[in-house]
């Protein structure tokens, strides 16, 4: 069985459609067992659900590296 917080990593990847088959198998099995790993699983699902509803943009890599030069610019 997996420790809790290889199980942490591994339910973050499977919501990124990351995860391997037999990874979902051994989370799947941790989660039988484990109340607390559950809960941030559901936890963490219902995260990332939010976050694809409120449509967060991120800056195109071109404007975080402008920004960066800028702000090493001014130090």
């Amino acid at each position: 069985m997996k420790s809790c917080k290889d199980v942490e990593i591994i339910c973050t990847k499977a919501q990124y459609k990351e995860a391997s088959f037999l990874e979902k198998i051994k989370i799947r099995l941790h989660l039988f067992f484990c109340k607390t790993c559950k809960t941030f699983s559901k936890k963490n699902t219902e995260l990332t659900t939010l976050c694809s509803q409120a449509k967060i943009r991120t800056l195109p890599v071109e404007e975080k590296e402008k920004m960066k030069t800028e702000l090493k610019s001014k130090i």
